[in-house]
């Protein structure tokens, strides 16, 4: 177990936060690849392109999609891929929830900011019928290393709860 602190201003904030102690996951970065605590944790860079690759589902466990980069992953063509894919997308640092990226006829940029104070969506396509989707946020809606952090080790929880069909 691990014990994190941080500090702002005079006030201590103090999150305790277990670190991910699950299975080994591949996870595919669209972007720079994201700091966290864990070693059992594979990220392998890929590009929009590789997004369309029928064997990118046999490959990762998952897949990340960095800032910088959810405007272009949330066209249509990429809607098509989120909603049949049968691995979990995550949406990191969009104020604009799941939906832009799952919903062929919506615009990215057009499309309101929830204000959930989410730090990243998950999303995950079930069936046909049926998809998933999850918030992470922060402790104290605060925007620190110690707090993204802590979302990441709940991701990867989820992505191995997926592995195993609980979700």
């Amino acid at each position: 177990m691990s014990f994190l602190a941080a500090c702002k201003g005079n006030e201590n904030e103090v999150k305790n936060s277990p670190l991910y102690e699950g299975i080994e996951l591949t996870i595919a970065v669209v972007g720079e690849e994201p700091k966290i605590r864990e070693k059992q944790i594979i990220f392998e860079t890929i590009n929009l392109e590789d997004l369309k690759q029928d064997n990118l589902f046999e490959t990762y466990d998952a897949v990340f999609i960095m800032k910088e980069h959810l405007s272009a992953t949330a066209k249509a063509s990429f809607a098509k891929i989120y909603t049949s894919a049968t691995l979990p997308f995550i949406f990191i640092e969009t104020e604009k929830s799941y939906i832009p990226f799952v919903e062929e006829k919506t615009n990215y940029e057009a499309f309101p900011d929830v204000k959930s104070g989410d730090y990243a969506y998950g999303y995950y396509q079930v069936n046909k019928e049926e998809g998933r989707y999850w918030g992470y946020g922060l402790y104290n809606d605060t925007v620190n290393e110690v707090n993204v952090m802590d979302v990441y080790t709940r991701i990867f929880e989820t992505i191995e709860d997926v592995e195993r069909g609980e979700y």
